[in-house]
């Protein structure tokens, strides 16, 4: 009897140990089934993916999509779009929008060129063209906080205001003084290869991603759009935040708008006419959630990336520039889409 139970619990032991392997080898898959899917979640995984499949289908019809001087261009034309957009994706963050961009990048273009005119020095100048931003986006900031003005109509109030000052101040002539060549490396020149407009656009996606991730006001602005009622009673100033953040939204425009003047040496009345749409595109496909509280830095910059890949797949395809309007308002309405799919699904 002992021998039996011996060899029953010897052979018990052998079962064992032939079962242990397999549950373990099964195991892998799983995590690695878990892990994909946890990557297919991340929104700006899936925009980069488009994004590499529109440059492949692009690249297959046009031998010149993927040269260096072509690629090069595509990133000098959406660096501007791209660096308003990390601002935008702070103010949408937060739960706003700001409207007023595209008038504060043409409004610090024109203040810049009226600075040089009057012969204020380079520095001088540019730090003219940055205030305008400062102040427009402290307005803002203002009416938002303290009025408690809806984002849309205050930002829209700017947005008009900014224009109807440009026009007012040039009478529709485009503004063109002598500036010096310092300057116009700014705009025109490179580091390398490399256009120094995007080297400004990688710093800046560099620096703002630290602060969104690794610091407590990316943190206060994350939780501000999220719940703002909550963040207010756990200690957040989310007023503080909030204003901040549209200030934030200002400078940059105006940065881009200082960009803009050193690249063409011309203040147009016209200028940044619309890019408030662009930019508002190239968060809202790079995964912002316009309801507030999700997006990040580097998805906007993906989105502005996959619109201006657009664009130059439209000109190097010899499509109808007028169907680039219409793509990119098809894109947007299928990012926004997959967004609002999410956060009903989550809600289940």
């Amino acid at each position: 009897m002992r021998a039996l139970s011996s060899n029953k619990a010897a052979s018990d032991g052998s079962n064992k140990e032939p079962n242990e392997a397999p549950d373990t080898r099964q195991a892998e898959p799983s995590r690695g089934i878990a892990f994909l899917r946890a990557c297919l979640r991340i929104r700006e995984l899936n925009v980069l993916s488009v994004l590499l499949l529109v440059g492949f289908l692009i690249s297959l019809f046009s031998p010149y999509f993927l040269t260096t001087n072509n690629l090069m261009g595509v990133f000098r034309s959406f660096s501007l779009v791209a660096l308003m957009s990390i601002g935008m994706m702070l103010v949408i963050i937060t739960g706003g929008i700001d409207l007023s961009v595209g008038s504060v990048m043409g409004l610090s273009s024109l203040v810049t060129a009226l600075a040089f005119q009057h012969g204020l020095p380079a520095f001088a100048a540019v730090l003219s063209g940055l205030a305008v931003g400062v102040i427009v986006g402290g307005f803002n900031g203002f009416m938002i906080t303290w009025i408690q003005l809806p984002p849309f109509i205050a930002t829209l109030g700017t947005l008009s205001i900014g224009r109807g000052l440009m026009y007012i101040v040039t009478k529709g002539v485009p503004v063109t003084p002598d500036v010096p060549d310092a300057f116009t490396f700014i705009g025109q020149g490179y580091i390398g290869f490399v256009p120094f407009p995007v080297v400004i656009l990688l710093v800046m996606t560099a620096v703002f991603a630290v602060v969104m991730r690794q610091t407590r006001f990316g943190r206060h602005v994350y939780a501000t759009g999220g719940n703002e009622v909550a963040a207010r009673l756990s200690g957040v100033r989310t007023a503080r935040v909030k204003f901040v953040v549209y200030v934030l939204s200002g400078l940059i425009a105006s940065m881009a708008g200082v960009i803009a003047f050193s690249r063409f040496v011309s203040a147009e009345p016209a200028s940044g006419f619309g890019a408030e749409l662009d930019v508002i595109a190239a968060a809202a496909i790079g995964g912002a959630s316009l309801s507030g509280g999700a997006g990040s830095v580097e998805g906007a910059i993906i989105g502005a990336a996959l619109a201006g890949i657009i664009t130059n797949g439209v000109v190097l395809l010899n499509i109808d520039t007028y169907a680039q309007q219409a793509i990119t308002g098809c894109v947007i309405l299928i990012a926004v889409s997959i967004d609002i799919w999410r956060v009903r699904r989550k809600g289940r």
